[in-house]
């Protein structure tokens, strides 16, 4: 939340001081000199009526006896040719600037590219933010909780001594695959937790996961679906290559009722976006 308020201000910082370079370059501060013919420079200096002049770049800047700013284009004459011409320097303060390129200028004028182009990039990283998140909208929302994590283990799960001691036998089929495997025993795709809310349902999940040592995915079922077609489809694919990819793991959907109902009773019958998920949720188990 706080970097993206920090990069829309910054990007309307930018715009604002671009606007303003530009608004200074269109209408600088101070006006920009009259500009005349050499003729009519020369004719005013012999009429006395320049009280300064600066020879830079290739041009005369001209300041009149009344303060009047003025400049023409003289190219590469340099002062001795212009009086031979007729330029009257008699009683006039004049300076010759050392030739060299304006780096100044030359910066002046690309800041307003520079800044356009830092507000571009800004904008398409904003845009490729955008996409990505809508690129994984149809991710997975499952939570991770990787072996290596502080354990929850059977000791940890009090009241249920029964369902404990089934479950061990899952226990022993992720700790000893190959062991079952070999004498062709069917290792169980799934386990159906049944009973009330706050009984520990998620709790004995976690402890199986904790006494096999073997990562925990947890989502619920409302998470799958939305008001999208084909997202709940989507995400438990996605869920079960995140599963396939951390082999051997448990995968734990609470409230399973959420997608689970009986098949074709939704609105849409057998199109129905719950039971689409649910479909996907039997063809990845299979």
């Amino acid at each position: 939340m706080k970097s993206g308020w920090l990069r829309s201000s910054l990007i309307y910082i930018i715009i604002l001081v671009a606007v303003v370079i530009l608004l200074y370059q269109f209408f600088p501060l101070t006006p920009k000199p009259t500009e005349i013919g050499l003729d009519e420079a020369i004719t005013k200096s012999q009429n006395g009526e320049i009280a300064a002049l600066v020879v830079d770049n290739g041009e005369l800047l001209i300041t009149t006896t009344t303060g009047d700013e003025m400049k023409t284009t003289v190219g590469y004459l340099t002062l001795v040719e212009l009086q031979e011409l007729g330029l009257n320097l008699q009683g006039v303060d004049y300076e010759v600037k050392a030739s060299g390129f304006d780096w100044g200028s030359l910066m002046i004028g690309f800041i307003p590219l520079i800044l356009f182009g830092a507000l571009l990039f800004f904008l398409f990283r904003s845009a490729r933010g955008a996409n990505n998140q809508a690129m994984s909208f149809g991710r997975s929302r499952a939570r991770l909780f990787p072996a290596s994590t502080p354990k929850v283990t059977f000791d940890d799960v009090a009241g249920v001594e029964e369902a404990k001691q089934e479950l061990a036998e899952v226990v022993d089929f992720l700790k000893s695959r190959e062991k079952f495997q070999s004498l062709g025993a069917r290792i169980p795709k799934g386990m159906l937790l049944i009973g009330p809310p706050g009984t520990g349902k998620t709790l004995l999940a976690r402890a199986v996961a904790g006494e096999a040592g073997v990562p925990f995915f947890s989502i619920s079922g409302s998470e799958f679906v939305e008001m999208f077609v084909g997202v709940g489809a989507s995400r438990v694919r996605d869920l079960f290559d995140q599963a396939r990819r951390n082999t051997p793991c448990i995968i734990f959907i609470d409230e399973i009722d959420a997608v689970g109902r009986h098949r074709g009773a939704g609105l849409g019958g057998g199109h129905d976006e719950r039971e689409q998920t649910l479909n996907q949720i039997l063809v990845e188990m299979d």
